[in-house]
């Protein structure tokens, strides 16, 4: 009897030896053999990785005003899984003891309710959304239900206390000065991806790098626990733009444009001012504007900047560049003399009229200028062969774009250059027909002339900050000598009389100062092999033009109210007027050369 507590006691023991064995073994494979493979799959089930996101570089003009910057603003996402899951539970005082607590359960779509109210959408809309997810995937645990809400939107979906609904950190664009420079700063689209202007080709300096990182949360709902969080990539910050533009000066000259254009029915305006020794550029105006906080509010056609983008026939403002030519060429000089006939027919056939009638004039190159004699340019012009005129084209920068690269900068067409160029076209191009050109292009050809015959590369940036301080600048600040000195002076001279002598005498006068200016009344190609019935009116010229400072060039697309120059003058008067007193010019000396029209 004795033996058999004794044998009990051992088969206890062997099986307790057993089970503590079996134990041991299921032990050593979860935390010895499966370690990292349970590890990892515990990490996934409560891991969420995040984006760490850098922000954007601001672009600033000359002076340091800001025309964008980046403001933080909340992606708000939510658990479809946890949504779905069940209603939601809240502490609220008890109606029986309002010193107490009791338990609420609070529906989904009642808590969808109170989400929508505070970001804008309508509850059925967000359960859709939840619908749509787990129908996707039934573990579905993430979907944005908005995107960049401001802070005051962000704290009130804080105040809602969801546990599956979490806001996320996600720097914005803003545009401080609205549509001041619009049109050339461009803007953002919503994912973040820059759309058109600056912000589109000066992405490299501005763009910022994210990061990454990664925490665990609860099962129940997605609160970080304390220390969980692992920053697998850190985030990198964009770099500062600095443009050349005023932004205070490019308000004045959007609003003096605006008004015209408002005044005079046209369709729309670009205005560019240009340092004449730099060719760096103040202000460049496109009427109409996009404000690039709100790109929608204004047609597809008008969010970019025509100034780069459009190109015309210019017309007369162009018979600058023919009358350099010839100069340069030895082939004439200010008082060099032609006759020229309303109608000039020229050997090769082609057919050349003036805007105006007359009888046979004795015009010097001065008078064709002032007067902007179709066939008396077309004789100075036929002095020089077509390869010469092309390469003076070239030279000036027609026919590429400028060295700003702007998104979608047109070149302008040559048509090829002589092997291109019909017999009429031979002829036309020399006072502005039969090619295109845009307006900055046309800028910088009175930028050559008023710089002594040195074009100066367009510039309309001058350089990217980097977080670290360092600064690149734009590398193109070397200028190229396209005309002698004498040839852009005497050019200079004639267009100073065509300024103070020429129709619109009475209507651009800036006293104080000698002007040099060019009107044009170009025809519009209508994309189908003719014209449209509308004209592009313009101006272009500098000052002071004894020592020239200031590039001022006016375009005015079919001002139906006015359509000549006379619409776009007073733009010219007025902008180079405000230029002038900005900057402090100092007033002109001696008065302008009298040089004779006729002979």
């Amino acid at each position: 009897m004795s033996r058999h507590p004794m044998r009990r006691i051992l088969l206890a023991a062997v099986l307790l030896v057993a089970m503590v064995g079996v134990f041991v073994v299921r032990l050593v494979d979860i935390q010895v053999v499966r370690a990292a493979e349970l590890n990892q799959e515990s990490t996934q089930v409560r891991s969420e990785t995040r984006t760490l996101y850098g922000t954007r570089g601001e672009i600033v003009d000359a002076n340091g005003t800001v025309l964008a910057d980046s403001v933080m603003r909340y992606d708000i996402a939510l658990s479809p899984k946890q949504a779905a899951s069940g209603p939601l539970v809240r502490e609220e005082p008890d109606p029986a003891d309002p010193a107490k607590t009791i338990d609420v359960d609070v529906p989904l779509d009642q808590v969808l309710a109170e989400l929508g109210a505070v970001i804008g959408k309508p509850a059925a809309q967000l359960q859709q959304l939840i619908d749509d997810s787990l129908a996707a995937d039934p573990d579905s645990d993430f979907a944005y239900a908005a995107k960049l809400v401001d802070t005051e939107t962000y704290e009130q979906v804080k105040k809602l206390d969801i546990p599956w609904v979490v806001p996320y950190e996600h720097p914005g664009r803003r545009y401080p000065n609205g549509a001041v420079a619009g049109n050339l700063i461009g803007f953002m689209g919503d994912d973040g991806d820059a759309l058109a202007g600056l912000e589109l080709s000066e992405d490299q300096c501005l763009a910022a790098e994210n990061g990454e990182s990664s925490f665990l949360h609860s099962l129940k709902d997605w609160v970080a626990i304390p220390g969980s969080e692992v920053v697998h990539k850190q985030a990198r910050d964009g770099g500062d733009l600095q443009l050349t533009i005023d932004s205070d000066l490019q308000w004045d000259v959007q609003r003096i444009a605006a008004a015209q254009v408002q005044a005079t029915g046209a369709q729309w305006a670009t205005v560019t001012v240009m340092e004449a020794k730099t060719g760096r550029l103040l202000a460049v105006a496109d009427v109409p504007t996009v404000d690039p906080n709100d790109p929608a509010g204004v047609a597809s056609d008008d969010r970019g900047s025509r100034s780069f983008t459009a190109p015309f026939e210019p017309g007369s403002t162009l018979k600058a560049l023919t009358a350099a030519s010839v100069i340069d060429a030895g082939k004439a000089d200010p008082l060099s003399q032609v006759v020229a006939p309303y109608r000039y027919l020229p050997p090769n056939g082609a057919d050349i009229n003036d805007s105006f009638f007359h009888d046979d004039t004795r015009y010097t190159l001065t008078g064709v200028l002032i007067d902007s004699s179709n066939t008396g340019m077309s004789l100075f012009g036929e002095r020089l062969t077509d390869e010469q005129r092309y390469q003076d084209f070239l030279d000036f920068g027609l026919g590429n774009p400028t060295e700003v690269g702007f998104p979608s900068e047109a070149s302008g067409d040559l048509h090829g250059g002589p092997d291109g160029w019909d017999n009429q076209t031979k002829y036309a191009t020399m006072f502005g027909q039969g090619l295109t050109t845009t307006a900055l292009q046309i800028a910088s050809v009175y930028q050559t002339i008023a710089n002594g015959g040195v074009r100066m590369p367009v510039t309309l940036v001058e350089g990217c900050r980097a977080p670290d301080g360092t600064v690149t600048e734009n590398p193109s600040t070397e200028g190229r000598q396209v005309i002698s000195e004498q040839a852009a002076d005497q050019t200079s001279q004639m267009l100073e009389r065509v300024y103070a002598d020429g129709w619109l005498s009475d209507v651009w006068q800036i006293p104080g100062y000698r002007v040099a200016a060019k009107t044009g009344t170009a025809q519009v190609p209508d994309g189908q092999g003719g014209y449209q019935s509308g004209y592009l009116v313009s101006v272009s010229g500098f000052a002071p033009a004894d020592d020239p400072e200031f590039v001022v060039s006016v375009s005015i697309m079919d001002p139906v109210k006015m359509n000549s120059s006379a619409a776009s003058a007073p733009v010219f008067q007025q902008v180079m007027s405000q230029v002038l007193k900005k900057y402090r010019t100092v007033p002109s000396g001696a008065p302008a050369p009298e040089l004779p029209a006729t002979w």
